[in-house]
């Protein structure tokens, strides 16, 4: 997998973190520096370790399955993107704390993180470089994050449900193309 695939995965996978974090801008009456690091830092250094141990657990599975494997990784991503596709739906107005604690930003960094754990068993099957893959997944994270917090501070909520929508498309793409890939319709 090259460097542009994980990037675009990497973006893919940011786009619920982007859509909290814009949540998060709405949240508070006076934006501050801190508020964006914060959201960066809880939601890239989630989105960072949850591929890299979804890595270990399917590199300790991966003998057994390796002969399904591309389907594994199209399924995983077909799931997740539809589900990105089906919350961009939701009309449902989420009403989101303006705290920047640990006990608020954890449970969210964790529920926008846990798609990567699931793109992580995927990288071990594709034997993908997973310290410069998380590296970029943190990283893209991190920056979508914050330019999102300000994004939700500034314009309101508009880009919510199109960011997730974009997220969803961008995964299912990545499955589709890999399991075209293995079964040899693309070079």
């Amino acid at each position: 997998m090259g460097l542009l695939e994980l990037f675009i995965i990497a973006v893919g996978l940011s786009m619920d973190a982007f859509a909290v974090s814009i949540c998060k801008g709405l949240s508070v009456r006076t934006l501050r520096p801190r508020h964006a690091l914060i959201t960066g830092a809880y939601f890239g250094g989630f989105q960072a370790l949850m591929p890299l141990v979804g890595f270990v657990l399917g590199v300790r599975f991966q003998a057994l399955i390796t002969s399904v494997d591309h389907w594994i990784a199209f399924v995983l991503l077909a799931l997740i993107g539809g589900n990105m596709v089906r919350e961009s739906r939701d009309t449902d107005e989420e009403n989101l704390s303006d705290s920047f604690s640990f006990a608020t930003m954890l449970p969210l960094a964790v529920a926008t993180s846990i798609d990567a754990l699931a793109v992580g068993v995927t990288f071990a099957f594709l034997q993908v470089e997973i310290i410069p893959a998380v590296c970029l997944i943190g990283c893209t994270t991190f920056v979508l994050s914050c330019i999102g917090v300000k994004v939700g501070h500034v314009f309101g909520a508009k880009y919510k449900s199109r960011a997730e929508l974009f997220g969803g498309v961008v995964l299912i793409l990545m499955g589709l193309k890999i399991l075209l890939e293995h079964l040899g319709v693309l070079g």
